[in-house]
């Protein structure tokens, strides 16, 4: 077990003490953007590589999360008053919706509990149909979707297409600050190797090896006694509140969140993150997120007429030469090099 162990402890300690005296502070704040992205890709990789449930929607629950936290940041900065885009768009009041966000406890936990209680509520009504496959991935895919035509609409409660920026201060710290973003940096590191570790632990629990027997065979599981349901429920709580989690953080560290960072797209791509990782490895998982993520700003800063073609072309390539991804890849080259 320690063995196993060491090299996810080489690349925890190389995160957390290396990047932050060997990059720059754009390119730190960019590392613990795409950190934000991985714990995302933690949750599909639970969800999708060991559940089977291929989740397109995981933007509604990672913009959710940042929304809790934008609202807190606004309503801090505004000291009381109405945040700035609401004086922009006519409003005179603050709504009765925004108020508690004042308190940062209450935000937190709502950037975490409101995404998890979405999902409960949509994993009982959907699993307890017996949806599943693809039907289950349009069905999530159009959540994203719906979700944006709401924000966008609600531009004096929202911020609209623009969505929330303009953040100054977390906690009395100056986010512009280049100390600031390192110890955000530090913090999203942190938690996102706590959250490896626990959902690991979660994967090799009786709940994990029930979750993939679930994933191979529901219908024979549902024989046995158990209830898939649940099962599903639960993983696809847990990768949403991970989402939530990833979305408050992510705000501080960007200082934006909009409907453009929480559509169908920028789920399809997080998906498309975890498969170039491995999804049945919660470590390809959290992999791909920081390789697709590395990926998207290089091409984009050297192509910027043609990164997306980069993009898709590494996809393919990836896909062709190692279907299971680069863990698979990894592993792959393992077992030849043990033989």
């Amino acid at each position: 077990m320690i063995r196993r162990n060491l090299p996810f402890a080489a690349i925890a300690v190389i995160a957390l003490v290396a990047a932050p005296l060997l990059l720059e502070p754009f390119r730190l704040s960019l590392l613990a953007k795409y950190l934000c992205y991985a714990i995302v890709a933690l949750g599909i990789g639970l969800a999708w590589g060991q559940g089977g449930m291929l989740t397109l929607g995981q933007g509604v629950f990672f913009g959710l999360g940042g929304y809790s936290m934008a609202m807190y940041l606004k309503l801090s900065e505004s000291g009381g008053g109405l945040p700035d885009f609401m004086v922009w768009s006519g409003v005179e009041e603050l709504p009765a919706l925004w108020a508690p966000f004042a308190d940062p406890v209450f935000a937190l936990t709502m950037a975490v509990a409101g995404p998890v209680l979405l999902a409960v509520v949509l994993g009982t009504l959907v699993f307890r149909q017996r949806v599943r496959g693809a039907y289950f991935a349009i069905l999530t895919q159009a959540l994203a979707a719906a979700m944006v035509i709401l924000l966008v609409g609600q531009q004096g409660l929202t911020g609209g297409t623009n969505g929330m920026t303009n953040f100054f201060e977390l906690f009395g710290a100056d986010l512009a600050d280049d100390s600031t973003q390192r110890v955000l940096y530090l913090v999203v590191a942190g938690v996102l190797g706590m959250l490896y570790l626990a959902t690991r632990q979660l994967v090799n629990s009786r709940f994990g090896r029930l979750l993939v027997a679930v994933r191979d065979g529901e219908d024979r599981v549902r024989f046995l006694g158990y209830d898939p349901a649940l099962v599903k429920t639960v993983t696809f709580a847990v990768s949403a509140g991970l989402a939530g989690l990833a979305g408050a953080l992510f705000v501080p560290v960007v200082g934006i969140i909009s409907p453009a960072l929480l559509g169908v797209v920028p789920s399809l791509e997080l998906v498309v993150a975890v498969a170039v990782g491995g999804r049945q490895v919660l470590a390809g998982a959290v992999l791909g997120a920081v390789v697709m993520g590395y990926a998207q700003t290089t091409f984009s800063e050297q192509f910027a007429n043609g990164w997306l073609y980069l993009q898709g072309a590494l996809f393919i390539l990836v896909m062709t030469l190692a279907p299971k991804g680069i863990a698979g890849l990894l592993g792959r080259l393992r077992r030849a090099r043990t033989a």
